[in-house]
């Protein structure tokens, strides 16, 4: 199969579809693949590398697009890539398209093979392609978080470890999956008063037997997040709902009851955000403030940190991506269950039914289009 790695054009975006050592494997499976200059560069990898692992170099997007089977990405196509799919053409990456109509009509009228990363399933019950993302994204939020209260950056001047006869900050994270477990490893690290709030009992047993009484752990309630929101410095948001929209746990009028100066990072802005103020930014205008509260809601956290991001996200993918490349989607996704659930738009139809829900618009099962 012919597979081609585009350069990531999302603002500020630095990570790259494929890495040296991944275009290695396929061509030693005896694909072909195609790398557009300059593709790697925000992760450290040159075009010698890519060359070296036995890539071909591009000097555009439009001929990546035009000359491949498959196109391996990060991030979403944007407006200015869609156009560039075609029928049958296959597009793995992550979509996220729960909250964006116009992309997902564009996908559909594309006529590609959309498969999401954020969709594949595991045996276990997890989300494998979406997890090495969530775990960086997870680690930056305090990080981030503790940048944003800085009072030059508009927050109200917390320091989140405290000092000696100072109190620590205090971060409260809602969600206790993969992104909200690491957020509270480097929270706590951080030396910052911690407490995770989740709807499952055993990810509330999980996290305290994994943090003991380091972190305090709260079943969520509307009535819960109402009055533990109030005692924030620092407010991450990791909730997800596979494939669907956030659900919106911070209202509006909840701001009012935050300290002011308060921050607010919203992991899950990718499927929404969990904040009704929530509204996606970039890496060049990160924040943006509501009635007193430090929004940080940046869609491509791990772009930040491209070259970790990279390598992990490369981690996971490789192995769909040769069976995918080497049976071609069609046996793939018979073959696989959990790589089937990945599939988001298909030949003009919509294939995940959170997606199809998100937007009133007709379900197709993916097993009706593999026959």
């Amino acid at each position: 199969m012919r597979i081609g790695v585009p350069r990531e054009i999302k603002d500020h975006e630095y990570r790259v579809g494929l890495t040296p050592s991944s275009v290695s494997e396929l061509v030693h499976h005896g694909h072909s693949v195609l790398v557009e200059t300059g593709a790697g560069l925000g992760s450290g990898l040159t075009d010698a590398e890519y060359e070296a692992a036995g890539a071909r170099i591009a000097q555009n997007a439009d001929e990546v697009f035009g000359s491949s089977d498959m196109i391996v990405k990060v991030k979403e196509p944007l407006a200015v890539e869609r156009p560039r799919l075609r029928e049958g053409q296959i597009l793995f990456t992550y979509l996220h398209l729960a909250p964006d109509a116009v992309q997902t009509r564009d996908l559909i009228a594309s006529g590609a093979i959309c498969i999401a990363y954020e969709t594949v399933t595991s045996p276990s019950g997890g989300l494998p392609l979406l997890t090495p993302m969530s775990e960086v994204a997870g680690r930056l939020a305090p990080q981030v978080g503790a940048h944003c209260l800085e009072r030059g950056a508009g927050g109200r001047g917390v320091l989140l470890g405290g000092v000696p006869g100072v109190p620590a900050g205090e971060v409260v994270i809602l969600g206790g999956g993969v992104a909200g477990t690491h957020a509270a490893t480097i929270a706590l690290g951080m030396g910052a008063n911690v407490t995770v709030v989740d709807r499952n009992p055993e990810a509330l047993r999980r996290l305290a037997f994994h943090f003991g009484t380091g972190v305090r752990t709260i079943f969520s309630t509307r009535s819960a997040i109402a009055e533990i929101v109030k005692r924030a410095d620092l407010l991450i948001g990791t909730v997800l709902v596979p494939g669907a929209s956030a659900p919106k746990l911070i209202t509006r009028d909840m701001l009012a009851t935050m300290k002011q100066g308060a921050v607010i990072v919203d992991v899950a802005i990718d499927q929404g955000g969990c904040c009704e103020t929530s509204r996606p930014t970039t890496h060049s205008n990160p924040t943006y403030v509501v009635d007193g509260i430090v929004h940080y809601c940046v869609t491509n956290m791990p772009g930040a940190v491209a070259r970790t991001s990279t390598f992990a996200l490369n981690n996971a993918t490789l192995p769909f991506a040769l069976a995918i490349a080497g049976k071609g989607w069609k046996k793939a996704l018979a073959d696989d269950p959990h790589l089937r659930a990945g599939l988001n738009v298909a030949a003009g139809r919509i294939t995940c039914k959170p997606v199809a829900d998100s937007h009133a618009l007709p379900y197709t099962a993916a097993e009706t289009l593999l026959g």
